[in-house]
């Protein structure tokens, strides 16, 4: 029987190209220096794209969403019981319009860090 953490190491292999293009974007602290992990498991889910630190997930939906909005809906509603904030984006939207994608991820970003401690 396959574990979760090899079904994670499997999907982290099999990206899509626009899942492929939006770590590109996002790793390595490229992005904001924030640090992002892709495939990451949080409870009972794998998501796409998480940066831990502020507890955002990002979601890139392909066609096949569409029959699923369902399951989307109640996998959100459990993320955001945990404390997470969901970014959801279809894949031709990065695709056709990264800009935008991406000052939308930094404006969660921004909104969710913690300020910085004062000085003593």
């Amino acid at each position: 029987m396959e574990s979760k953490y090899d079904f994670v190491r499997q999907l982290r292999r099999q990206l899509t190209p626009q899942e492929r293009r939006l770590w590109y974007l996002l790793r390595d602290r490229r992005f904001a220096h924030f640090k992002f992990r892709r495939q990451h498991p949080v409870g009972p889910y794998i998501l796409d794209f998480v940066c831990c630190h502020v507890h955002l997930a990002i979601e890139l939906d392909g066609g096949q969403h569409d029959e699923r909005a369902g399951y989307d809906a109640r996998r959100t509603a459990w993320l955001r019981l945990q404390g997470w904030r969901v970014l959801r984006f279809w894949n031709n939207e990065l695709m056709e319009n990264e800009e935008a994608v991406l000052v939308r991820i930094l404006e969660a970003l921004v909104s969710s860090a913690p300020s910085p401690r004062p000085s003593p």
